[in-house]
């Protein structure tokens, strides 16, 4: 991966050089910045022009950059290519990143991020590779004067097209719409806000589950599950915190005649014991 100076106001910020195994881990180790930290950088660099308060707040995102450029590495582009584009759209995000709108700026940055990656993609690769096999390169070079003189070809003329070429009349078929389709813009156009309108490939083609956003958004939820599930505990009687431990909790769960046999009662009081302390804990978190 090599080196990429990219323009912040009237200076140049170098990135990490190297493999990209290097430079991902590299980016790994740069601790993230909590809010008020980010906050104050960004008051810094918005308020005073600080660079090295910029330079803080664009090392501490190179992370998000190479989770987001990863969900991109099926278009057969290389993944440091795409880490770089990406890392100009961060800097972008930086530069025009203001902290009095309250948002963090990893949420910010996604749009500017995928921006660049996209732009990239959009002059680096075809959606439709057009002549792949022997028999595609073939009619490629082949079927565009045939299709001058015949026109949209019918089942028959495709046929004889195929016997004149030496190729089977689906290949004929199948290379006639090829050469027939157009790229579509990988962005929708403004003009599509109806919900009728078709679907562009931004829409289906984008993998999220490397979505900083979404990531941290799944992380505080799971955090806040888990420290209801821990205050719903508390409230229940320690019997029926043991039940559920045993029979939910643990990695080896606990059958209903084991636990009846640990205190002493049948294995119905048990369920029923299990089933009134899952109420309670279902209506306390809920309540959280």
């Amino acid at each position: 991966m090599s080196q990429q100076l990219v323009q912040l106001g009237h200076h140049q910020l170098p990135l990490p050089t190297g493999s990209e195994d290097a430079y991902i881990q590299a980016v790994n180790r740069i601790p993230v910045l909590d809010a008020e930290a980010e906050r104050d950088l960004a008051l810094q660099y918005h308020h005073e022009g600080d660079l090295d308060a910029a330079r803080q707040l664009v090392l501490s995102h190179l992370r998000f950059v190479v989770h987001i450029a990863r969900g991109y590495r099926g278009y057969g582009l290389a993944l440091g290519d795409l880490i770089q584009e990406g890392n100009i759209g961060l800097m972008k995000a930086v530069k025009r990143f203001d902290p009095a709108v309250g948002v963090r700026l990893v949420s910010f940055a996604v749009h500017w991020i995928r921006a660049e990656i996209h732009e990239f993609i959009l002059r680096n690769w075809r959606i439709v590779k057009v002549a792949t096999t022997k028999a595609q390169r073939k009619l490629f070079f082949n079927l565009r004067s045939a299709k001058k003189r015949l026109g949209w070809l019918s089942r028959d003329e495709a046929e004889t097209v195929a016997r004149d070429l030496g190729v089977k009349t689906e290949t004929v078929l199948e290379m006639e719409s090829r050469l027939s389709g157009q790229d579509i813009g990988f962005d929708p156009l403004a003009a599509q806000d109806d919900e009728d309108a078709p679907w562009t490939p931004a829409a289906y083609l984008e993998d999220r589950r490397f979505d900083p956003a979404e990531s941290v958004e799944s992380d505080d939820w799971d955090r806040f599950r888990g420290e209801a599930l821990q205050s719903a505990l508390a409230l229940l009687d320690e019997r029926s915190r043991e039940i559920i431990r045993h029979r939910w909790l643990a990695e080896e769960r606990a059958t209903l005649q084991e636990l009846a046999n640990r205190y002493g009662v049948s294995a119905e009081r048990i369920r029923q014991l299990e089933k009134n302390a899952i109420g309670k804990l279902k209506a306390a978190v809920v309540e959280a």
